[in-house]
């Protein structure tokens, strides 16, 4: 007696051949569409409504802690969200040798661990670096769009970006702002408010 197949999964979580190469973005996406990226999914709660609001996008979501991209797999499937895939790995390697260069026309950042302590900042994602990154991996005319609930920090994304002449502020869309993370749900609710930047790539 033969034995049932395996069921097909269907995991959204996307594993390279190789982590020394950048993305074959053609191997990832069964269509070539814009592509947006989130560093660091958290919850998933922003990716899984942004890439159901925009099923002509393609979208990856970047998350290290497994627990919680298994949470974005599950709301990506339930959704069907067949242009959403994600990936576990830190975002600044992510940022710096896996992307394609000149391929992403939207990064998203929202809420990365601040690091409050003075001795810890040189672990910010946001550094004097992260323009550079992002201008690399960006498209002209690609959008920079961040979020923090804390205020020192903010600054010092104001302050790397304001010294990078190629990238100029732009508003963040309406459409953008309405759509909150779970994480931000909770901040308002105890009157933090949320502070944000996006910022447009120009000449490189």
């Amino acid at each position: 007696m033969q034995s049932a197949p395996e069921p097909v999964s269907t995991s959204l979580i996307y594993r390279p051949v190789s982590w020394d190469e950048r993305l074959a973005l053609a191997e990832m996406f069964p269509i070539a569409r814009p592509l947006e990226v989130e560093l660091g999914s958290g919850d998933g709660s922003f990716m899984a409504k942004w890439a159901a609001l925009w099923p002509e996008r393609n979208f990856i979501g970047v998350e290290r802690l497994l627990g919680r991209l298994r949470k974005l797999d599950r709301k990506g499937q339930r959704g069907g969200l067949i242009n959403l895939r994600l990936m576990r790995i830190e975002a600044s390697y992510f940022l710096e040798y896996l992307l394609p260069l000149a391929s992403v026309t939207a990064l998203h950042l929202y809420f990365p661990d601040p690091w409050p302590k003075r001795k810890h900042r040189k672990n910010r994602l946001v550094n004097e670096r992260f323009p550079e990154l992002a201008s690399r991996v960006l498209t002209p005319d690609g959008v920079m769009y961040l979020r923090t609930d804390d205020e020192e920090y903010f600054a010092q994304m104001l302050e790397v970006f304001a010294a990078d002449q190629r990238f100029v502020p732009v508003e963040t869309p309406a459409d953008m702002m309405a759509v909150i993370t779970d994480f931000e749900r909770g901040f308002h609710a105890r009157g933090v408010a949320t502070q944000r930047a996006a910022y447009r790539l120009g000449a490189k």
